[in-house]
């Protein structure tokens, strides 16, 4: 994958329709991948403190905003600590938006970028 780096925001650079900011907080499904659009991914680690942020954020901006579609394709796994999560890092958000945009497969994309540690698998895995 090419990227351009700038200091500019994507504000300035990218018409306000054209932009989604991908959050977990959005209502918003993602259900695919425009190529006329431009994908916003936050870069927040702690999810505990910083609680709808990037929502927010989106919001003051005037952005669509959508969550990648986990509740839809994935199954909470029974663990231990009772812990799930869609909040992803940056670079697992990127492994599904890139696994999906070759594979046209949410189940692919989700697998290749949601850990086990998130406390989702797909429905499958809870079979085996």
């Amino acid at each position: 994958f090419q990227m351009d780096r700038t200091p500019e925001s994507y504000l300035d650079l990218f018409p306000l329709d054209a932009i989604v900011y991908l959050t977990p907080d959005s209502e918003n499904v993602l259900e695919d991948i425009d190529p006329e659009k431009v994908y916003v991914l936050g870069g927040l680690v702690d999810e505990s403190i910083h609680k709808q942020l990037t929502l927010r954020r989106a919001q003051e901006q005037s952005l669509q905003t959508a969550r990648l579609p986990i509740r839809e394709y994935m199954v909470k796994a029974p663990n231990s600590r009772n812990y799930y999560s869609e909040t992803l890092a940056i670079n697992q958000v990127f492994d599904v938006l890139s696994t999906y945009y070759e594979t046209r497969s949410w189940p692919a994309a989700l697998r290749a970028g949601v850990s086990s540690g998130k406390g989702y698998v797909l429905p499958e895995a809870v079979e085996q």
